[in-house]
């Protein structure tokens, strides 16, 4: 069974490090003239897809704003996931679960078992209970060949005061997160399917992401603020590593097809001209 990791290494290898992802909020279904409601978000989504579906490396669909559209709205998801996989693209849901025991672990079976509706390639995770509560989730990841990629360190302005917080040891919490991402890594080849989500945005933190050996995740490209060139001073040595993520600056060119791909295309570019290929 291939890893996580692997089809990622190969995806970015032939596709280009690119991320992008399928924010359908209010204001941007208004943007592309659709309407607030269900048939709006499945328009949007399948729009993103015969755009993008074929040419990204990875797609990360944002759950939430599809669940607000209740039962229909999931149903959107599911479907959009099975495109977004006949195209050949890996897809990231953006869930941040977290939480203990059975719970953490029906999420996990929920997106990263193969016999499940919502089945996916990778997740996002919120280690807020504890990075150990996450267990049952990693180890379903390894049991089916899924990624989950672990929150570090956040561009929003809230999470500084937790992530920045010191345990005893004198670590940062971030710290301790990255640490022990890293253990779940070791000896992969030629990329661990454990990743951390590190914003693009909060500039050189002091952190020392080298030992991760997993994807680093950088969302805040474009429309939040970072540029490309930003990478470097948030990952430094550890830029190989790094999958640059991007929303609405490329959605943003919506509705038009060719409008989508030029902007996926761009954003690429810049990517491409600061990211060295994965060791």
């Amino acid at each position: 069974m291939e890893t996580f990791g692997a089809r990622l290494h190969r995806a970015v290898a032939e596709r280009g490090p690119l991320c992008v992802g399928i924010d359908p909020h209010p204001g941007l279904l208004a943007r592309w003239g659709l309407a607030d409601d269900a048939e709006g978000l499945d328009r949007f989504a399948r729009t993103v897809v015969d755009a993008l579906g074929d040419r990204v490396a990875v797609v990360k669909p944002q759950s939430a704003f599809f669940e607000r559209f209740g039962a229909r709205g999931v149903a959107i998801l599911e479907s959009t996931i099975r495109q977004l996989r006949d195209r050949g693209a890996l897809v990231l849901l953006d869930v941040k679960r977290g939480d203990i025991g059975s719970t953490v672990r029906a999420y996990a079976e929920a997106y990263l078992d193969p016999s499940r509706p919502l089945y996916v390639d990778a997740v996002t995770a919120s280690p807020y209970l504890g990075v150990g509560s996450l267990a049952p989730m990693f180890e379903l990841a390894a049991e089916h060949g899924g990624g989950v990629f672990v929150l570090a360190l956040t561009s929003n302005p809230e999470g500084p005061a937790v992530q920045h917080a010191r345990a005893a040891d004198g670590r940062s919490v971030a710290q301790t997160v990255i640490d022990e991402i890293s253990q779940l890594n070791a000896g992969a080849q030629p990329l661990g399917s454990f990743g951390l989500v590190v914003g693009a945005t909060i500039g050189d933190t002091g952190h020392d992401l080298s030992r991760v050996g997993g994807p680093l995740l950088a969302p805040g490209l474009g429309a939040q603020g970072a540029t490309a060139a930003d990478l470097r001073t948030v990952f430094g040595a550890s830029l190989p590593a790094v999958l640059p993520s991007y929303s609405r600056e490329v959605l943003g060119a919506g509705p038009d097809v060719a409008a989508l791909r030029a902007a996926a295309d761009r954003a690429l570019a810049d990517c491409r001209a600061v990211v060295p290929p994965m060791n």
